[in-house]
Formats: structure tokens, sequence, C-alpha cells
């Protein structure tokens, strides 16, 4: 080794067993341009250790050894070399050379020619950083199109962190129009099912259905149906009561004081869960705003709000302002002026084509408004509402009788649905009550129209068994204790043995089946976790899926009318020979 060309030597220990053929230990100055040092330089150790000297020890002067250099393409000044050095060396002193002791001058620092290091980590990952599913569960924006100015926000936030977006063009690809709103055909185009909840094969969602969606967007507006079934029950204790009829259980207030707190806590959770929806994801309620079915659904809180004011215990408030009755009322006002001005002028949103039961709630808000109302002492008012409730409770009864938009029965799922028919007439029977000051003939034929119903739907056993647990439950309670409540009143009418065991009867039926499925709902909410699937019913695309010509259908004079003939056969293959026929027949008319 030539001293004059290194100025730092290197002795390297002879191993003690032999050295395998395929590995050999080498110098650095064997490789050309590796950690050497460029001519005309100061070396670092002006005073080099002349390896050949015993030193008392077997441990050697360590090699330096250089980081690789920026990525980025610093420049030298800026790259820190690192040089690793055994403390004990000789010509060191606590890993500093003997010569830079006490003195004020730095070592030089040394110019290596070490190539920097491919882009990415030293495992190759740095290709597929993409490909990672954890890097993708941070970056993935398919949800930002829900977003609103939260959203906004985190952009500039990124912005601001010197961060790069993404382009333009990609945004665009998965953001909707965020100033428009959704048509009504499109929902009719993209979802079928009575209640608009099953997505169409020929359709596309702008949600991942791959994956668990954020729990807000999950968080449906018929949650509100919870509140509207624990706040009846207060109602329901209150008049147990109070009633003349139901003296006799000597039921205390107390039960009454404590289902109200119950309610009022159950409320403003619900309703701040959903008012941070509409903060965070606007977009996702204005959908369920424009769904002609959702739409029904807006009532829910205010009718909630109504049923608290009217179960408010006696030890809280022995009266309320009459202010409250016009404050609550407001809402329901606008929605119904936009609602019922739609089925009667709305075109794909007139009420034979939108028709369902869940349309029972725009009318029981005016029955619930006109009853609290009148308890405060009002008439002209609650007077208006219960005439517009009525009106429009014809009409929406005479076509869901006749089931005008579909012709098809609810699937066993929505079955519970249909006991919002008990809900309006046994409101409206209390409301009109209370306008006249007596249970009278009025209240009466809207209370028996009520237990008729009530009892039409209790003996179809089928209505009960057969379907998985859903929101959709929570439609049999308030309607329920609706019909409770209105026996109660009637007994305290006509008091006898039959209407006092009805009323105790349908009393326990409600608070059994509300009970029910509260301990349901936990367990479904907070055990299985499944209480809120995706909402595919908001996940629609804004646009019609493309319409792909089938030209491989289409015979050599440009006409498909005989691979319309075989499509039609294919699709009766698996019935009689009858329906093959029939249906052969058919379409042949209709291409003629």
């Amino acid at each position: 080794m030539d001293h004059g060309e290194n100025p730092v030597s290197i002795e390297l220990q002879e191993p003690a067993e032999p050295v395998p053929q395929l590995l050999k230990l080498i110098s650095s100055n064997e490789v050309a341009g590796f950690d050497s040092i460029m001519e005309g330089e100061t070396p670092v150790f002006p005073n080099p250790t002349n390896s050949s000297q015993p030193n008392g020890h077997q441990r050697k002067l360590s090699i330096s050894i250089s980081m690789p250099s920026s990525p980025t393409g610093a420049t030298s000044a800026g790259t820190k070399n690192v040089l690793f050095v055994q403390d004990n060396a000789k010509g060191f002193k606590n890993g500093v050379p003997e010569s830079c002791v006490g003195s004020k001058a730095k070592p030089k620092g040394v110019k290596f020619l070490s190539q920097p290091m491919p882009k990415g980590s030293v495992f190759g990952e740095g290709a597929n950083m993409n490909q990672n599913p954890n890097v993708k569960k941070f970056k993935d924006k398919r949800f930002d199109s829900f977003k609103t100015w939260s959203g906004k926000l985190e952009r500039q936030l990124t912005n601001l962190r010197g961060r790069q977006q993404e382009s333009e063009s990609e945004d665009d690809s998965v953001r909707p129009s965020e100033n428009e709103a959704l048509p009504v055909d499109r929902y009719f185009d993209a979802l079928e099912g009575p209640e608009l909840e099953t997505l169409r094969a020929s359709e596309e969602i702008v949600l991942p259905d791959d994956k668990t969606w954020p729990f807000l967007l999950r968080y449906p507006i018929s949650s509100f149906g919870i509140c509207l079934g624990v706040s009846s029950q207060a109602i329901m204790w209150k008049t147990l009561a109070t009633a003349t009829s139901t003296k006799f259980l000597h039921i205390s207030l107390t039960v009454n004081l404590i289902l109200w707190w119950i309610s009022v806590a159950l409320v403003a959770i619900v309703a701040s869960i959903y008012l941070t929806k509409v903060i965070l994801y606007f977009e996702a309620v204005r959908r369920e705003y424009y769904h002609p079915i959702r739409v029904n659904f807006f009532f829910a809180p205010w009718i909630s709000l109504l049923f608290l004011a009217i179960g408010v215990p006696p030890s809280v408030a022995s009266s309320l302002p009459v202010a409250l009755w016009y404050v609550l009322m407001t809402p329901f006002l606008c929605l119904e002026l936009k609602i019922y001005g739609q089925w009667m002028s709305g075109g794909q949103r007139r009420l034979s084509k939108v028709a369902n039961p869940s349309n029972h709630l725009s009318v029981v808000g005016n029955f619930v408004g006109a009853l609290l109302g009148a308890s405060m002492g009002l008439k002209e008012g609650p007077v208006f509402f219960f005439a517009v409730g009525l009106a429009h409770y014809t009409v929406l009864f005479v076509t869901l009788y006749q089931r005008l938009p579909t012709n098809e029965t609810l699937p066993k799922e929505l079955h519970p649905v249909f006991f919002l028919f008990v809900a309006a007439p046994s409101v409206a029977s209390m409301a009109w009550a209370n306008i006249q000051g007596s249970f009278d003939y009025g209240s009466r034929i809207a209370y028996f129209i009520a237990l008729f119903l009530y009892f039409s739907l209790a003996v179809r056993i089928n209505f009960f068994r057969g379907f998985k647990f859903s929101l959709a439950w929570w439609a049999y309670t308030f309607p329920m204790t609706g019909a409770a409540i209105a026996t109660m009143r009637y007994s305290s009418a006509v008091t006898n043995v039959v209407t006092q065991t009805l009323s105790v009867i349908l009393s326990v039926v409600a608070t059994l089946t509300v009970t029910a499925l509260l301990v349901t709902t936990i367990l479904h909410a907070f055990v299985q976790r499944d209480l809120f699937p995706n909402d595919i019913a908001i996940a629609i695309s804004d646009r019609k899926p493309k319409s792909h010509r089938r030209w491989f259908n289409l015979n050599r004079h440009g006409s498909s009318e005989h691979n319309a003939d075989i499509d039609t056969f294919l699709k009766f293959a698996n019935g009689d020979a009858k329906d093959i026929e029939a249906a052969l027949k058919i379409s042949s008319a209709e291409a003629k």
C-alpha cells in the first residue's frame, strides 16, 4: 500500500478461518471513485498513524463512511458527512483528532464521490407506495364530494403546508356538481323498490361500496323515529296518571317525569348528530331532502318537539308560552307549502308518483300541532292546521289504499310503516276533542277509524315475522302509543269495563313494544354495530349511465326485431310453454 497516495492507512486483520472463494475482502482503494480523496486536498488527519507501528491492542482504526447525497441534488456544502471512529484509536482523543484538540480551527470537510441512492426506501417500496392500502386510507378523497366547508378548509390547510394537490380534472371526476341538486328523475331512474332504497343493476354510486362509510354519511334522517317513539311514551304515561278512567291504576307522575327527561336527552343527542351531519356533509343532507320518500322524515324532528311540549310534566311547567306554538309550527308550514304544492303540480313529485306510508308524517304533524295549540287555548290556528291535515289525509288515504304508484306490495322489512295509517286518525280524534272541548261524534268517528285500522293490521301475523330488524321498526311505536292515548280519552268520555280494559291492554302493548325496540336498537348499535349500513340512496351518480349500443344484436338489415324475440324467449325460458308462446306473440305484436 502506497502511503503517499492515501494518507489514511487501513489494516485488515487476518481472519481466523479461511475465507470462502466466493467472498473477498477488498480495500476501498481498489474500487474506483469510492471514498477516495481528490488530489490537492488537505487530509482530515494531519498526522496519520502508521499502521506498521505497534499500538498495544488489536483494535484498528475504522473506515470512514459517507452518507448518500440528497436525491434533490443538494450541493456538497449542505451534505453532512459522518465519520465513525473507535474511541481508543491511536491519534484520537474522545473521538476527536489530537491535532484538533486545543485549536479553534475546524477540520475541512472531505468531498466524497458517493453516488445518490435511488428514490424510495431500501426495501424497494417507493415505487409501490400508492399501492399500500394504509396509504390509500389517508389519501382516499372519494368522500370529499359530500363535504361542505370542512372539506374546503382541509384542502386550504393542506395547501398551506406545501403539499401538492391533485389535478382539477381528477377532482371533477369524483366530485358531483355542488350547485345543482339531483332532479327527482334521477332517483326514480337509479333506485327501485317501494322506498327507493335499492340501486338498479345498471347504475353506479359515487362512494365506495367495498368499505364502511363515515358514520355521519350513514346516519339517516329516519333516526328521529326513535325520538317519536320514546317521547310519545311520556305523553301516554302522563295521560295514564291524569285521566279519570285510569285513576284506579294509581300511576304516579314520576314515570312521566323520567320518560320526559329521557326523551329530551334522546332528542338532543339525535339532533346534535344530525346537525353535525348538516355542517360537515351538507351534500348528503340535501340529497335526503330531495329524495321523494326521505323528505317526509324531515317532519319528524318537529313532531318530536311537539310531543315533548305536550308531554311536559306538571312539575316542570304548568303551562307553556303561546309563542312556543308559533315557533314550532312555522317549520311545518314551510315544509307543507313545498310538499303539498308538489303533490298538486310537481310533475314527477305528484302524490300518485311518490305516495308512500311515510307520507303520513307530513299529515300527522298538522293534527299534533292542532292538539297542542288547542290545549294552550288557541282557536283559529289549531282549526287551520286541522283542516289542512284532514284534506290531505283524505287524499293520501285513498291514494295509498289503491297503491297507485307501483301497484306492488311493500317488502317485509317495511311492513311496520303500515301502522302509520293508525297515527293520523288517532291524533285527529284527540285534536278535535280539544278544539270542541269534548269527545263528541267527530272525535269518535276519527277514533273508530283508527281503532279499526289498528286491529286490521294486528291480526295479520305475517306482518310481525320473517324480516330483519331495522330503524323502520320504530314506525310501530308512536302510532300504537297514539291509539292507546286516544282510547284513554274515549274511555274518559264513555267509561265502562270494556273501554278501561282496552286502554290498559293497548298501553301495555305499546310500552312493551317501545322497550323491546329500545333494547334491540342499543344492541345493534353498540354490540353488533350494524344499525347504520351504507346509505346507497344518497350516493347515486348525478349522471345517467351511458347507453351502449349492442351492435352485435343488429342484423345485416339494421334491425333488431329478430334478436328481440330471442331475448324474450330466453327471458321466459324457465317458464311454461304457454308463457313462451305468449311472450313471443307479445313481442311480435309490439314489433309491428
